[in-house]
């Protein structure tokens, strides 16, 4: 069959294509060739400009045409050049030469892909990809999803709830201070994520710019390549490598990810159960059904795609970070395949942060329900009572409220008011006691 989203094999090309089809400018066959095209023009550029030969001006605004323009005909041609050659980056060095050509450089052919073996290729094109769909696509979806969550927080403020520790009613919290929770977690993550720099390799077969040096003995070539990288690629080298990069940093990058994944469970899991406890009702759309049984059920599948989705991201995440910084001696092609998936994981966390948005623009506080189970569980005021109650050097509270409440299943406002007024204590601080309520024993968090 021909490929088309109905026969897509993965659902991020298929099921859910028109949702993430713009992630292929970065992770695509197609993308990977045109950012290895741009560091092959960019590098016989610097060359050009660090004097080893000269390119004319007309020359050299071709060459940044065909790497500015770079279209998905000139890829296939480029891929039936691999059938030939077997070799993918060799594939592009000849399109390139061919072009120079054309351009009238027949003269500076050789100087494309000039000392370079592959990996100087695929070790800047793929960090180059990373970096801007890192810094154009996924950081700016988290922080948004950031931003949102900090706009309910200031919503909801104000608003009592009671609060659930093993699963039991626990001394009440504000709604808005527990979705604080999830922002300052993704704010400390993405800060720690900012800190970690998008790395490069670049120093010929085994990292020693061996055919470099022999050509050009007298050249600082370990100068060249970290201003080459930095300058021209965004990138920092790598000074000390094999054939290929390091990828511990690139793996820091898919850790620090899957901490922030493992946020966003946390937080799917959250709302989910507030849905479930009715402390939040759901929006519905004319037409859609929750259930092929039960007409009354409104699912919540956002929340629930999304925890998937992450589950699934993660999965990758942790074997790329695991696998990539593995190889045998100065280089094993294990990594060859494996990188080639670096966009699955982010299509899926992508994919997550959507139906996370989605998801939180339906919900609707049902605060009747919310006010209900305060008014419902007058025990937790304990707590608070006994604390006072130390403060004020009263024999053993703890215990005295222990014995009143735990495990009672009557505990309503006049069975706390009636305790108090067995306590042998001051007509005023009863009254501070008697004020307490689930609704404003809330403590402070804003």
């Amino acid at each position: 069959m021909q490929l088309q989203p109905l026969t897509a094999i993965s659902p991020i090309d298929g099921r859910y294509r028109n949702q993430l089809q713009h992630l292929d400018e970065y992770f695509s066959e197609f993308a990977l060739i045109k950012y290895r095209v741009k560091v092959e023009v960019e590098y016989f550029l610097f060359l050009s400009q660090k004097r080893f030969f000269k390119v004319s001006p007309k020359v050299k605004k071709q060459l940044l045409e065909v790497e500015k323009n770079f279209s998905i005909a000139d890829a296939e041609k480029i891929k039936a050049t691999e059938k030939i050659t077997n070799h993918d980056v060799k594939a592009v060095e000849y399109f390139l030469k061919e072009k120079l050509q054309s351009f009238g450089g027949e003269d500076l052919l050789e100087w494309i892909h000039f000392g370079l073996t592959s990996q100087d290729i695929n070790n800047t094109a793929v960090p180059m990809m990373w970096k801007d769909a890192i810094e154009h696509e996924y950081l700016p979806a988290v922080i948004n999803l950031q931003h949102t969550l900090q706009d309910l927080a200031n919503d909801w403020k104000d608003v009592p709830m009671l609060a659930k520790t093993h699963g039991q009613p626990a001394s009440p919290t504000i709604l808005g201070k527990e979705i604080m929770v999830f922002v300052e977690r993704i704010e400390n993550q993405v800060q720690q994520f900012s800190y970690i720099p998008f790395t490069g390799k670049f120093g010929g077969a085994t990292g020693n710019f061996n055919a470099h040096h022999v050509a050009f003995p007298k050249t600082n070539w370990i100068n060249f390549a970290n201003q080459f990288l930095e300058q021209n690629l965004g990138l920092q080298r790598q000074q000390y490598t094999t054939q290929i990069e390091h990828y511990d940093l690139l793996a820091a990058h898919f850790d620090a990810i899957k901490r922030i994944n493992t946020i966003l469970i946390d937080l799917c899991r959250d709302v989910w159960t507030y849905i479930s406890m009715d402390y939040f009702k759901q929006k519905t759309k004319a037409g859609e059904i929750g259930s092929s049984a039960m007409p009354h059920k409104v699912n919540p599948i956002d929340f629930e795609n999304a925890e998937g989705n992450l589950g699934i991201a993660n999965a990758l995440l942790e074997h790329l970070s695991a696998k990539l910084p593995v190889s045998r001696l100065q280089r094993d092609l294990t990594d060859s395949t494996v990188i080639r998936n670096i966009g699955v994981p982010i299509a899926h966390t992508f994919l997550s942060i959507l139906s996370l948005q989605k998801g939180i623009s339906k919900l609707i506080l049902n605060e009747e329900k919310l006010h209900a189970d305060l008014d419902n569980n007058w025990a937790v005021v304990a707590e608070a009572i006994q604390t006072i109650l130390r403060r004020e050097n009263y024999p053993k509270p703890y215990e005295a409220l222990k014995e009143l409440t735990r495990g009672k299943n009557s505990i309503d406002k006049k069975a706390i008011h009636d305790f108090i007024d067995t306590l042998k204590i001051s007509a005023a601080l009863k009254k501070e006691l008697k004020a307490i309520t689930p609704f404003n024993y809330t403590g402070k968090s804003f």
